[in-house]
C-alpha cells in the first residue's frame, strides 16, 4: 500500500481519514487539528462572497475522540446573515455519531479605513533559523508528526512554555491546496503540545476538550508560529494560551481547556 498523500481523501461527499491524522493518545484516534480544519473548510464552502469575508473566530467542542477508521460527514448551517458578520454552525459525524461541533464567526473585510499600520510583534527566530524537533509524546511511527514539519523557536517542550514554527508537509484533502484558515486550524490544536508540561508528557496526561481560535488577520505563507503557555491545576483542569503568528507577525490567539486523561495501552 502506498503512503498517504494527505490527511483526508474524498469519498463522494464524505471524507476518509488517513493514518496521518493519528494523534498522540490512542492509535485509533485522530489529532484534533485535521478535523478542525475539515470543519473550517466546510464553512468556507458555505460562505458567499468568500473574498469579502474573513474567518475571525472558530470554536470547536470535541464531543468524543474522532476515529480514524470511519468515513466522516460534515454538515454546516448558516445561523447569522448580516451585512458585516455571518455565523455558522458545523457538526462532524463519524457514521451516525456526532463527534465534534463547532461555531464560527466571519467578518467582512474592508479596504484600509485608516493609515494606521499596527506594530506587529514577531516570533523570532524565524523558521529558517529555528531547530527541527519532534513532539516526544507520539508513540506511533506514522501519524500527525509525519505530516508536519516542526521547528523549536524558543523554550523547551515539557517546560510549560515554548514557541514553535509548524507547517504542513501534506494537504488537508488530497488534490487540494489548503486555504490560510485551514492551515491555522490544522496546527492551532498543537498549542497544548507546544506548551506541554512534564506532567502532560510523562505522568498525568492532559487532553484538550475544546479549541477556540480568534484571528485578526489570516496568515501569509505556510509557516504558523505557536507561542504557548500552559497552566495546570491540582484538581485536573488546565488552560493553554497560544499566540498565533506568521513570519510577518501576530495573527491571533488560541485557547484550549484541558482535562486530566489517561494514556492508551502501552
Amino acid at each position: 500500500m502506498s503512503d498517504p498523500l494527505a490527511f483526508f481523501e474524498l469519498d463522494g461527499d464524505q471524507f476518509r481519514p488517513t493514518v496521518l491524522t493519528r494523534g498522540p493518545w490512542r492509535p485509533e484516534h485522530q489529532h484534533g487539528g485535521p478535523p478542525a480544519a475539515l470543519m473550517a473548510r466546510a464553512i468556507e464552502g458555505a460562505m458567499e462572497e468568500t473574498d469579502a469575508f474573513q474567518l475571525a473566530r472558530f470554536t470547536i467542542d470535541f464531543l468524543r475522540p474522532v476515529p480514524i477508521a470511519a468515513l466522516l460527514t460534515v454538515r454546516v448551517e448558516q445561523v447569522r446573515d448580516g451585512r458585516r458578520a455571518r455565523g455558522y454552525a458545523v457538526v462532524l459525524w463519524a457514521g451516525d455519531e456526532a463527534v465534534a461541533r463547532a461555531t464560527a464567526l466571519a467578518l467582512r473585510t474592508e479596504r484600509p479605513v485608516s493609515a494606521f499600520e499596527p506594530d506587529r510583534e514577531r516570533l523570532v527566530p524565524l523558521p529558517e533559523e529555528a531547530e527541527p524537533f519532534r513532539f516526544p509524546f507520539f508513540r506511533e511511527t506514522v501519524g500527525y508528526p509525519t505530516a508536519i514539519e516542526s521547528r523549536l523557536a524558543r523554550g523547551t517542550i515539557g517546560s510549560g512554555r515554548a514557541a514553535a514554527w509548524m507547517r504542513q508537509r501534506v494537504p488537508l484533502i488530497q488534490g487540494e491546496t489548503p486555504s490560510p484558515a485551514q492551515r491555522v486550524l490544522v496546527l492551532a490544536d498543537s498549542g497544548s503540545g507546544v506548551g506541554a508540561t512534564l506532567d502532560q508528557v510523562r505522568v498525568v496526561p492532559f487532553i484538550n476538550a475544546d479549541l477556540n481560535v480568534s484571528l485578526h488577520r489570516l496568515p501569509d505563507g505556510e509557516w504558523i508560529g505557536l507561542d504557548s503557555v500552559t497552566t495546570l491545576e491540582p484538581h485536573g483542569v488546565g488552560l493553554t494560551r497560544t499566540g498565533l503568528y506568521d513570519v510577518h507577525g501576530a495573527i491571533g490567539e488560541g485557547l484550549q481547556a484541558l482535562v486530566a486523561g489517561r494514556m492508551g495501552p502501552q
